[in-house]
């Protein structure tokens, strides 16, 4: 049973993975069980180049970030688990009591974050009934998005980057899932605002 599962290995995901991993020292959250599926082939960083994204070397390619960020996690935070060439294909039960079936496996979770793309090709099963047209791209592109309030599309179900109904920009996918690690992470801490902050001190 993990208490969190992270489906996305882009921007959104791996920014949600690494505050929720960087909190380990905190009481509230070292005993955490907590994993992301990794999938990145449909990530639309595959094709960026990145000269006006905070903290990042200017030329970046966006391929390179994908696999640095993996091994960012890894080395950083290990306890996260990573799980790789997964893609989820459906979601039962309710909170806190969910079932993740995979491509290859089935996980039990307490919780879910949903960090893919927002193309119209989303597919994963218990999820469509909260697509909705994206209310913050162009309509001709036909992005779509969960319904969500402030990310939360159910009871232990959440929503990060653009399917969030965010605009495609590094720096937003990054906040958007680092925005609900915290929320997660005040959940723990039993209704007590928190984050996670590394310091020289």
């Amino acid at each position: 049973m993990f208490d969190i599962l992270i489906v996305g290995g882009g921007v959104s995901g791996m920014s949600c993975s690494l505050v929720l991993g960087s909190a380990k020292n905190k009481l509230f959250a070292f005993d955490k069980k907590i994993g992301v599926f990794i999938h990145q082939k449909t990530s639309s960083l595959q094709e960026a180049l990145f000269n006006n994204a905070y903290g990042i070397t200017p030329d970046t390619l966006g391929s390179d970030l994908l696999e640095e960020s993996i091994q960012h996690l890894s080395k950083t935070y290990p306890h996260v688990a990573q799980i790789p060439n997964e893609k989820v294909l459906k979601i039962e039960g309710t909170f806190p009591d969910f079932i993740v079936t995979t491509n290859k496996n089935s996980y039990k979770t307490k919780t879910i974050v949903i960090g893919i793309s927002s193309a119209n090709t989303f597919a994963i099963e218990g999820l469509m009934q909260y697509i909705e047209p994206h209310q913050k791209s162009l309509p001709e592109k036909q992005r779509i998005q969960l319904k969500n309030s402030d990310h939360k599309v159910a009871e232990g179900i959440y929503v990060v980057g653009t399917l969030a109904g965010w605009r495609s920009q590094l720096a937003i996918a990054a906040g958007s899932g680092a925005a609900v690690a915290t929320d997660i992470l005040t959940l723990w801490n039993g209704g007590v605002q928190t984050h996670s902050h590394d310091s020289i001190r």
